[in-house]
């Protein structure tokens, strides 16, 4: 198809274009809604939304290592905040992000609040994930190998 072709399809004057006189909208407006992807469509939406807070959750390297701290014992918020070089406020907003997605909880026991790490908080992630470990590994030498047989 020649271009004058393609912008009588369009129904444009093509001298109106390098003349900088503005063209004729096209008669055809097309959307990329349809490349959309949705993941409530696979998940169901409270599935989704507690993956997502949960991986936001896992996304500081900071509240990892709060994480892997409270994996042996439960802490006072002071003890949690103690090893980081950070104010004792920024280790409260991490441990209320963390509590948030539910991976840990907090009590408080006198003066003094506590933080218990939830163990099955984190059961629907793994799940989630391990779906991606039942995938074959591709051996592309070997792909490789297949198309330039099947090409020669």
């Amino acid at each position: 198809m020649k271009i004058d072709e393609c912008f009588q399809l369009l129904e444009v004057d093509i001298t109106s274009c390098f003349r900088g006189i503005s063209c004729v909208k096209p008669r055809y407006t097309y959307s990329t809604n349809w490349l959309t992807f949705d993941p409530a469509s696979i998940l169901p939406l409270s599935m989704t939304a507690k993956l997502d807070q949960a991986f936001s959750a896992l996304s500081d390297p900071t509240r990892r290592a709060i994480l892997a701290m409270l994996l042996e014992d439960d802490m006072a918020v002071t003890d949690v905040a103690e090893p980081f070089a950070v104010s004792l406020a920024a280790i409260s907003k991490h441990l209320g992000v963390l509590s948030a997605a539910g991976l840990i909880s907090q009590e408080k026991r006198g003066r003094v609040r506590w933080c218990k790490l939830e163990p099955d908080a984190l059961r629907e992630a793994s799940v989630w994930m391990q779906t991606f470990g039942q995938m074959e590994p591709v051996d592309l030498d070997a792909f490789e190998a297949f198309l330039s047989q099947e090409l020669d």
